[in-house]
């Protein structure tokens, strides 16, 4: 496998950027540009549908479940899962994306490709901030692997009708 996720290795959560950070009706756009919801729930509530526990961003059905302090990388990763499932899987959805390798590595590789559409965002914070995170890849760094080492997870997305030949989102979910 390419792409993992990993708990936050020591001292790198402190530095990623927060959705509090970002302009909240630039995330809101982001999630509905897919047809999705997004909520914000109150500083330090508990976030329905997160597998990793608040900050992490959490999954139930439509809904792209999220608090200020939530790392703006776990949302757009939970936003990829959200894209990357079929229909069946999202309609029951209650934390556990599930899927496969192939699909978490389109996960990952959308992410960084929606980073780029939030403003003071971009792929090259991003990718920092998931390693920061504690993202593993075999090449040693979320940089190295989305340039030499992702063409599965980029053709795998082309496959499912998820980007463009360009490398741009569609803006539609997984069927």
């Amino acid at each position: 496998m390419s792409a993992t996720e990993a708990p936050a290795k020591e001292g790198g959560e402190e530095s990623v950027l927060r959705c509090e950070e970002v302009s909240a009706t630039a995330l809101e756009n982001l999630v509905t540009r897919f047809g999705l919801a997004l909520r914000i729930v109150a500083p330090e509530a508990d976030i329905p549908g997160s597998y990793w526990q608040a900050p992490e961003a959490g999954l139930l059905g439509n809904d792209v479940i999220i608090r200020g302090d939530t790392p703006v990388h776990s949302l757009l990763h939970e936003l990829g899962h959200s894209v990357c499932m079929t229909t069946e899987r999202r309609a029951a959805l209650d934390t556990e994306a599930g899927g496969d390798d192939e699909e978490e590595n389109g996960v990952c590789y959308l992410q960084i490709l929606m980073a780029d559409h939030l403003p003071g965002v971009g792929r090259d914070r991003l990718m920092a901030d998931m390693d920061a995170w504690g993202y593993s890849f075999r090449l040693g760094s979320t940089r190295a692997w989305f340039e030499h080492d992702a063409e599965d997870a980029r053709t795998w997305l082309l496959e499912h009708e998820l980007i463009r030949d360009d490398g741009q989102p569609r803006w539609r979910l997984r069927t």
